[in-house]
This record gives structure tokens, C-alpha cells and sequence, in this order.
């Protein structure tokens, strides 16, 4: 007979939204119990996602800067690439981060249980446990934070060369040739690591161009260094066929009415995400899902079952650690009686490539789209200081602006290190600040962070270091 055990509120999935949900919780003095199959918290994103993927990115920086300094004079050899090491880095930093987050459990005293949950009924979970045992636990309230895994594509060979992220980040070799199928946000940083350690990689999008979605002005920072890092980058081109061969992975490419054939050591699959919502005994409640798989919330985040929450990747666009976190805090005031609603006005979104391309609040593809009028205030980074002093002119900060009130709409920026200045957009939006609020506010210099306040200024016309006066 399985073992039952009860708690107040049981979180489903350890990741980004499911522990910030645990420990919130707990902070609050909830009775917590949190199940994932995984030996410490940290879901998709600690384990083989955001924060492995960041680590490799690091690297390829290390090495493309590396090759970069002979412009500066400075000249170093080739690298030469351990990667046996270089595997041990990211999983001590994978290891560190999520053995840090166990021990944060255990010091707030969540029943943290490693095994699969999946529902009886609305207040009952069977719990397959790690070690072969089986437990029932009881609740009273439940979040759903079961993330996300990686699309696949149909017909897909069976075979270790045809790899998705997950696979792609543990390296088995430096392959000589590198297909990566999908021109987003995973398949560019991906595609940028494998070719700084020495690759022939070539990107494949089915759409006309690189990062469906985001402002091409942004993007053409990036496609400009990618043209040099990357052997090949194909727009409006599909991948009809795959087949595996003793010499790799024979692969059938179609733009337009032309045909071609190539072969590749290795294949990467980056066509994105699905929401993980199956398995879990869902059917079992009232828990509603939609025709894209995602769990149906209000803004609670609670769904057609009173007492179960979902949060994260499970409850749709943008799949980002970030929100799920935040929409964490959401579901567990709601919990406790809270008049709290996930309502941000800016989620921003980072594209971890070099340059970085980060964004908030509404983008001018948006605007564009809703027929809304805006104005765009531009700096380009080729008049920042702080942007020569490091040799890296291709960047661009942006405002998007309401015209009759000036207040801040959205903020786009593309450069080294975007995703640490969009948090100031981010504030700028929630705060709803005018375009003067930003303006007024004393950057430091030599800063990037000065593109901001000076793409403010160019609003009014008087940014000192463009000469763009503001049109009549």
C-alpha cells in the first residue's frame, strides 16, 4: 500500500517558476511540498537550458574576442579546446546553482520529494517516487510549473547525430559540419557556440528571416557578425528530408522551387518548445487545455479547477524562466487570499547571441501590426564612447514612444551585454515614464547604459552626441 502524505500547497516541476514558488511559500509560512523528477531543484532552465547554455556562450565570447584582438594588436595562437574541461565547467556551474538551490529548500524547510506526480483527482497526487516506491500525496492547493520540452520534426531519424538543445549541450565532439535547423533565438546561440569552437555551421528558417518576431533593425545587428561566424545562412528554406548515411546525416533542402543535398556530421533541431501538459493525469480534473496544449488561466493563474494553479511555459507565449518566476509570486498570493493579478506591462525577452538582442514592452513589429501610431527614437551605438572604446560600433538602442503623451512604450535594444541595460526599459514601461523622465535622469560615462538617455534625447532632437534634429 503506497504511503500517503498531505500538505497544504504541492508544486509540480522544480524549474524557475515551481522552486520560486516553493520558497515564496515557504516564506510565508505555507506547509510546501515540491516534487520533480530531478535530484535538486531548477527544472529545464539550471539543468539543460538557460543557465548551461549562458555558460558555453561565455566561452565561444572568450575565444571570438580572442581572435578579435589582432585588430587591437594583441595576438594569440590558436585555442586549443579541452573538451573534457570544458564540459566539466558547465556542469560545475550547473551543479553549483542547483546544489544551492537544494540547500536553499532544505533551509525553508520545503518537503522537497524526487518522483513524478500525476493526479488522481483534484486534491490527490500518486507520486512514482526515484527509488521504485510509490506515494499518494494529499493537498489542498496544487501549482502546475511542468515546463516545457523541445519540438521535434516528423520523419527524424533515429540516430545520436540528429540532436536537440538538450543533447546539443553536452558536446560529444567538435563536429565538422553543423546543420541547425530553426533560425530562433536556441538555434542562433547554440549555432554561435559550436561554430566559436570551430564548426562549419550552416542555419536553416523557414521564414524570410532570423528571429521571427523581432524588429528587423535589431536583427541586422546580429545577421551582420553571424554572416562572418556562420559558413551559411539560409532564409525561406525547408528541410523536406533527413537520412542517416555511414558519413552523416544526408539532408534535403528545399528554397522555393530548387532542391539541394548535403551532408552534415551533425544535425541540431531548434523549431522550439511544446508545453509539457501530458502525463500528468490532467484529464483527471478540471484543469481545461487549449487547441496549442497550454493549460486555460485566469489572471490568478488559476485554472477551471478552484484549488490548481499553473504557471510558466505550460500556460503559453513568451516561455521565459522570468515570468514563470513571476507569475510564481502571482499564484501564491492568489493562494493566500491576495488580491493579485499578473498583469506586467513588459516581459523582456534577451537573445543571448553577439550582440545581444534584448526587448521590451511594445516593438515597432507590433505597433505596425495593431496599426497603432508610435514614434521611434534611435541611437546608434557607432556614436558611443563606450561602444568604440570596445570596437563595437553594431549596436543600437530604441524607444518606442506613444506620441501625444511621450510615454515610454517599449524599448529595444541590440549590442554587447543588451540583456543587462533592457532592465531600465523594463522599469521605464512599468513606471509608465516619459520619455523626459529618462532624459532628465544622469547616466554614468563612458557607460552603454548612456544609449538609453541619449535615445531619449534624440526624441527631442538635441542628443549631444548625434547630430538628428527633431523634425517639424
Amino acid at each position: 500500500m503506497a504511503e500517503k502524505i498531505s500538505t497544504d500547497l504541492v508544486i509540480i516541476g522544480g524549474g524557475p517558476g515551481g522552486y520560486a514558488a516553493a520558497f515564496y511559500a515557504a516564506d510565508l509560512g505555507m506547509d510546501v511540498t515540491l516534487v520533480d523528477t530531478e535530484e535538486n531543484p531548477g527544472g529545464v532552465c539550471l539543468y539543460r537550458g538557460c543557465i548551461p547554455s549562458k555558460a558555453l556562450l561565455h566561452v565561444a565570447k572568450l575565444i571570438n574576442e580572442a581572435k578579435e584582438a589582432a585588430d587591437w594588436g594583441i595576438s594569440f595562437g590558436e585555442p586549443k579546446i579541452d573538451l573534457d574541461k570544458l564540459r566539466k565547467f558547465k556542469n560545475d556551474v550547473v551543479g553549483n546553482l542547483t546544489g544551492g538551490l537544494g540547500q536553499l529548500s532544505k533551509r525553508r524547510k520545503v518537503q522537497y520529494v524526487r518522483g513524478f506526480a500525476s493526479f488522481i483527482d483534484n486534491t490527490r497526487l500518486k507520486i512514482d517516487e526515484h527509488d521504485g516506491g510509490e506515494s499518494e500525496l494529499v493537498f489542498k492547493n496544487a501549482i502546475l510549473a511542468t515546463g516545457s520540452r523541445p519540438a521535434t520534426i516528423p520523419g527524424t531519424p533515429e540516430s545520436d547525430r540528429v540532436m536537440d538543445s538538450s543533447a546539443a549541450l553536452d558536446f560529444p565532439d567538435v563536429p565538422g559540419k553543423v546543420l541547425v535547423i530553426g533560425g530562433g533565438y536556441i538555434g542562433l546561440e547554440l549555432g554561435t557556440v559550436y561554430a566559436a569552437l570551430g564548426s562549419r555551421v550552416t542555419v536553416v528558417e523557414m521564414t524570410d528571416g532570423l528571429l521571427p518576431g523581432a524588429d528587423r533593425d535589431m536583427v541586422r545587428q546580429l545577421q551582420k557578425r553571424l554572416d562572418d561566424q556562420f559558413e551559411s545562412i539560409m532564409l525561406e528554406t525547408k528541410v523536406t528530408e533527413m537520412k542517416e548515411q555511414k558519413n552523416g546525416i544526408k539532408v534535403t533542402l528545399q528554397s522555393g522551387d530548387e532542391e539541394q543535398n548535403a551532408i552534415f556530421d551533425r544535425v541540431l533541431i531548434s523549431v522550439g518548445r511544446k508545453p509539457n501538459t501530458s502525463g500528468f493525469g490532467i484529464e483527471n480534473t478540471r484543469v481545461a487545455i487549449n487547441d496549442r496544449g497550454f493549460v486555460v488561466v485566469d489572471p490568478q493563474r488559476r485554472t477551471a479547477e478552484e484549488n490548481i494553479f499553473a504557471i510558466g511555459d505550460i500556460t503559453g507565449d513568451p516561455m521565459l524562466a522570468h515570468k514563470a518566476s513571476h507569475e510564481a509570486r502571482t499564484a501564491v498570493d492568489a493562494i493566500n487570499g491576495k488580491k493579485a493579478v499578473f498583469e506586467p506591462w513588459a516581459i523582456p525577452a534577451v537573445v543571448f547571441t553577439d550582440p545581444e538582442i534584448a526587448w521590451a514592452g511594445l516593438s515597432e513589429t507590433e505597433a505596425k501590426a495593431q496599426n497603432r501610431k508610435v514614434e521611434v527614437a534611435r541611437f546608434p551605438w557607432a556614436a558611443s564612447g563606450r561602444a568604440t572604446t570596445l570596437d563595437r560600433s553594431d549596436g543600437v538602442t530604441k524607444l518606442i514612444i506613444d506620441p501625444e503623451t511621450e510615454r515610454i512604450l517599449g524599448v529595444g535594444i541590440a549590442g554587447p551585454g543588451a540583456g543587462e541595460l533592457i532592465a531600465e526599459g523594463v522599469l521605464a514601461i512599468e513606471m509608465a515614464a516619459r520619455v523626459q523622465d529618462v532624459a532628465a535622469s544622469i547616466h554614468p560615462h563612458p557607460t552603454l547604459s548612456e544609449t538609453v538617455m541619449e535615445a531619449a534625447d534624440s526624441f527631442y532632437g538635441h542628443a549631444t552626441h548625434i547630430y538628428r534634429p527633431k523634425r517639424k
